[in-house]
């Protein structure tokens, strides 16, 4: 009879520690979850700063062309006949 008593507490023992193991491991899955929140949140701020920074790049690149720079005259009148075209689309758009 006292070895079934030994068991029993013995069980319980494993019992609780597996059950303390358990909540411990709830807490780090907890802790991560908000970690992996942040550096989602993180990646979108720095997303769209990279995406601003381009437009900027960008818009730089273009006036820089318009200024007369020679390196690329020919990107500049790409770039004027397609804001030309998207007024024309416009243009037909407002005149239906």
């Amino acid at each position: 009879m006292g070895e079934l008593v030994e068991i029993v507490d013995s069980l319980e023992n494993k019992v609780s520690k597996l059950l303390h193991k358990l909540e411990l491991l709830h807490k780090a899955n907890s802790k991560l979850k908000e970690e992996l929140n942040l550096a989602k949140e993180e990646n979108q701020l720095t997303q769209g700063a990279i995406l601003e920074w381009e437009e900027k790049y960008n818009s730089l690149k273009m006036a820089n062309t318009m200024l007369g720079s020679n390196t690329s005259k020919t990107e500049a009148k790409l770039k004027i006949n397609t804001l030309i075209r998207e007024l024309d689309v416009c243009i037909a758009k407002l005149a239906d």
